[in-house]
């Protein structure tokens, strides 16, 4: 599928350039990125399984390599991982199903509307 060990590399490298070029947008991406975990209320493997469950929900693939690499790091196991994923995907049918009723509520709308210009 991919080597996410050259991806998260390649994605550093970029991120370095664009560091480079505009500082504080990456302190700023920086700060935002730490300020959960000074609070210490959430272990990093913790914040990190959130991370991905996240990750999958945003389709963002750099997120998915960084993150799932901190992860590991941080004592996360495949099975750790697995449940993460898990939580993504009911999350993104849920998203789904809530839309659905929006959708259903538009319609409704829109019948009630052309109803009333008859």
């Amino acid at each position: 599928m991919l080597d996410w060990n050259a991806y998260r590399a390649e994605l550093m490298t970029r991120i370095g350039e664009i560091g480079a070029l505009s500082p504080d947008t990456v302190r700023g991406y920086q700060a935002l990125s730490g300020a959960a975990q000074k609070n210490g209320r959430l272990d990093p493997k913790t914040a990190e399984l959130i991370a991905i469950a996240v990750a999958v929900t945003l389709r963002c693939d750099g997120c998915i390599a960084v993150h799932t690499n901190a992860a590991l790091k941080h004592g996360a196991t495949r099975e750790d991982i697995a449940d993460a994923l898990g939580v993504a995907v009911a999350l993104n049918a849920g998203a789904a199903m809530v839309y659905s009723a929006r959708t259903l509520d538009a319609v409704a709308a829109l019948d009630a509307q052309a109803k009333s210009a008859h």
